[in-house]
């Protein structure tokens, strides 16, 4: 009898084993498989106070869809034999595996990684000749163009790999110019068609429609000076009235006018030299200003295709985003949506704006254009994978938030200490929204109250 129950524990104990074992094998080759791309970067999974982690896994991008109206489909967001691994451990309890997660990373830490220097990472020479042989392509392949973007796009070649990655223009270099020649045209006739006209040709809500853009441009980025310029708050009036005609479902909503701020700066800076802080739109030749209008424009509408219900009436496809947004932290990180259901914080509340404008407004305007690198590499899977990105950022400060109160926590969402952000700390979100969106994407039943 003796040896029979002996037997037992050690069958079960055999059990267990495999289960832990299981997980970390699934990390471990998630690192190998992608070893050797130029994706390298820190992962934390756990609870810290500190955001710069000890533990750390390198990470690829998903691979979604395009934004070409003549897509075939989706495409695989990663590997195949790393959805294989994570679907083998889809029942293993996420809790008890964040716990193995911390242990097992931080093992595998190199001095190697703790050393690199995150932001040089999109002006690697290497990166940058990689980049260099897709773009020269007679044809891009715009799924190993979002596998380089994803990680961050070299500044001098982000207008030409943007406007790529939102397929304005077309991936064969021989129709490419023709094409935008084609586009920017069809822009100008637009502006004229819809902007340049008195008022007494727009109707009582298209004059009110106007005279609310023309209020929201100067809020636009205020901490920028260059927003502040005239003829740059005139172009942003321009894009965003034309858009909003063009697009009657939803018209002109607050929130959209950031959106146009990115694409302004980085097709800008294929004219202008320098910093921001030193640009003068002055400077450039009316043709010139008009291209970058009309870049900023069709980028733009090919953004919001992709997520058309955020902005129609009651704004339900970001409604839809908040509540997942919800139900993945309270999975992750239970102890704060506890403490915010206590409280009484909605997440509603503070994440609305996140969804609406896309963090611009939480983070430092230089690391934007960085961030829409990976944006834009999502392709049309964009606005699910916001979740990750958004409940990564909210869990930067998981053990801050469950020391307030609820008027305290709403002050501290809404000016979120981000100033002092560098690459290294945006980096660290993306890693972690990587890292959990490939453990959840294939167990959806995590995910479920």
């Amino acid at each position: 009898m003796k040896n029979n129950s002996s037997n037992y524990r050690e069958e079960d104990q055999k059990k267990e084993i495999p289960t832990l074992t299981s997980l970390n094998q699934t990390l471990r080759n998630v690192q190998g498989l992608l070893k050797g791309r130029s994706f390298p970067g820190k992962v934390l999974l756990t609870r810290r106070s500190d955001p710069l982690g000890d533990a750390s896994l390198k990470h690829s991008p998903n691979v979604g869809r395009s934004f070409l109206d003549d897509d075939d489909g989706p495409s695989e967001h990663v590997d195949k034999p790393i959805d294989e691994e994570v679907q083998s451990t889809s029942k293993v309890n996420i809790n008890a595996s964040v716990n193995t997660i911390k242990s097992s990373s931080t093992v595998n830490t190199t001095k190697e990684v703790q050393k690199s220097t995150v932001g040089t990472r999109a002006t690697d020479s290497a990166r940058v000749m990689k980049f260099k042989k897709e773009l020269s392509a007679p044809t891009v392949i715009l799924d190993k163009l979002r596998e380089l973007a994803w990680s961050g796009v070299p500044p001098d070649m982000r207008p030409t790999v943007w406007r790529l990655l939102l397929g304005y223009a077309p991936p064969n270099s021989d129709r490419r110019e023709g094409v935008l020649r084609r586009k920017r045209l069809e822009y100008f006739d637009c502006v004229s068609q819809y902007y340049d006209i008195p008022d007494t040709e727009r109707s009582d809500d298209e004059i009110n429609m106007r005279r609310q853009i023309a209020v929201d441009c100067p809020r636009t980025v205020p901490d920028v000076s260059f927003f502040q310029q005239a003829e740059v708050q005139k172009s942003l009036e321009r894009i965003l009235y034309t858009w909003a005609i063009r697009h009657p479902a939803s018209g002109y909503v607050q929130g959209i006018n950031d959106l146009v701020t990115p694409f302004l700066v980085v097709f800008l800076s294929e004219y202008l030299e320098g910093t921001i802080d030193g640009w003068s739109i002055s400077d450039l030749s009316k043709e010139k200003i008009s291209n970058v209008e009309a870049d900023c424009y069709w980028c733009l509408s090919k953004l919001l295709d992709g997520m058309q219900d955020h902005y129609t009436f009651a704004q339900p496809g970001i409604q839809r985003l908040v509540f997942k947004l919800k139900e993945l932290v309270n999975r992750i990180d239970e102890p704060v949506t506890r403490h915010m259901d206590e409280q009484g914080l909605e997440f509603l509340q503070f994440a609305f704006r996140w969804f609406n404008c896309l963090l611009i407004r939480e983070i430092p305007f230089h690391l934007v254009t960085r961030l829409w690198d990976t944006y834009l590499a999502e392709g049309d899977a964009l606005p699910d994978f916001l979740v990750y990105i958004f409940a990564s950022f909210l869990l930067t400060w998981t053990d801050m938030l469950q020391k307030l109160d609820f008027q305290e926590m709403v002050m501290f969402l809404q000016h979120l200490p981000t100033q002092n952000w560098t690459d290294q700390e945006l980096e660290m979100v993306l890693s972690r929204a990587y890292m959990w969106h490939t453990m959840f994407k294939s167990c959806p039943s995590h995910l479920a109250s």
